[in-house]
C-alpha cells in the first residue's frame, strides 16, 4: 500500500513504516500529525482518491549547505552566498 500526500506545496509518495523529509513544519517532535492525500493504492492496484496518512513527527534539522556564486565579468564583482534549509523528518504511521 501506498500513498501521495501533499506537504507545503510538494508531493510526497510514502509507505507505511517509511521515513521521509518534508520542508520545516512548526509542529514538536514526537507529536502526530495526519496529512491529506492526493491519492491511496492498496495491494491489488485499486485506487482510491480520499484518505489521510498518520504521521509522527521524529526531528527538526537542517540540510546541507548549498553555495551559491554570482559573478559579471570584467567588472571585478564576485560573491558567494551559502544556503541551508529547515528540514523537518516524519515517520508513516498508518495509511486509511
Amino acid at each position: 500500500m501506498f500513498a501521495v500526500v501533499k506537504v507545503g506545496g510538494k508531493q510526497y509518495p510514502v509507505r507505511p513504516g517509511e521515513n521521509f523529509v518534508v520542508d520545516r513544519l512548526e509542529i514538536e517532535p514526537g507529536s502526530v500529525v495526519e496529512l491529506p492525500t492526493l491519492l491511496v493504492s492498496d495491494d491489488e492496484g485499486t485506487r482510491h482518491e480520499d484518505g489521510t496518512v498518520t504521521a509522527t513527527v521524529l526531528e527538526h534539522f537542517r540540510g546541507p549547505k548549498i553555495y551559491i556564486q554570482k559573478h559579471k565579468p570584467k567588472r571585478g564583482y564576485k560573491k558567494k552566498i551559502g544556503f541551508r534549509s529547515a528540514l523537518t523528518r516524519l515517520s508513516v504511521n498508518q495509511i486509511s
